[in-house]
């Protein structure tokens, strides 16, 4: 999902060094795609449309930062399973922090555009629980959904709270 909405995000008026940013980040998130579709023998969905993304770089960043949260879970499950792995799982924390930052100006400038970020990171919370039910969907993972799903969605709204996006109430 990350690569996809990188790609969308660059369509989007971003502001000074973030274009960059995505630049390099979608080469890094499309090497990453490729190396799960070669471990795994499978061809990913390739999408015919990028999806929606928001113009206002407040709510932008809100799915971008959301996005690679969910991301740098996923590779934290990852690396416990294949340790060579490793490289992913810094890729994310530093895609992370570049977009927890970006989010820090937002909130930081106050006014409408931090209340704004802090509708969208709502509406955005609501939205993850079953994006990452979807993810967790295999078989193999039956007997462990229940806790990863609880684990993934603690650590991305106690980010979300750190961040200053939510509160402790909205979990």
């Amino acid at each position: 999902m990350a690569l996809w909405a990188v790609r969308s995000a660059k369509a989007k008026d971003v502001p000074p060094g973030v274009r960059s940013f995505l630049l390099r980040h979608e080469e890094e998130e499309a090497k990453h795609l490729k190396e799960f579709e070669t471990r795994l023998g499978v061809q990913s969905h390739v999408r015919e449309k990028l999806p929606r993304m928001p113009s206002q770089w407040w709510a932008l960043v809100i799915h971008l930062f959301g996005y690679e949260t969910l991301g740098l879970e996923f590779a934290k499950l990852l690396v416990q399973v294949q340790p060579e792995l490793m490289s992913i799982l810094e890729d994310e924390h530093v895609h992370v922090a570049f977009f927890e930052r970006e989010v820090q100006k937002v909130l930081e400038q106050g006014g409408p555009a931090a209340e704004g970020a802090r509708d969208s990171a709502k509406a955005w919370w609501r939205r993850v629980p079953p994006t990452v039910d979807r993810y967790l969907e295999g078989e193999s993972l039956e007997p462990f959904r229940p806790e990863l799903r609880q684990r993934i969605l603690a650590a991305i709204h106690q980010r979300f709270c750190h961040v200053g996006l939510l509160d402790d109430t909205t979990l």
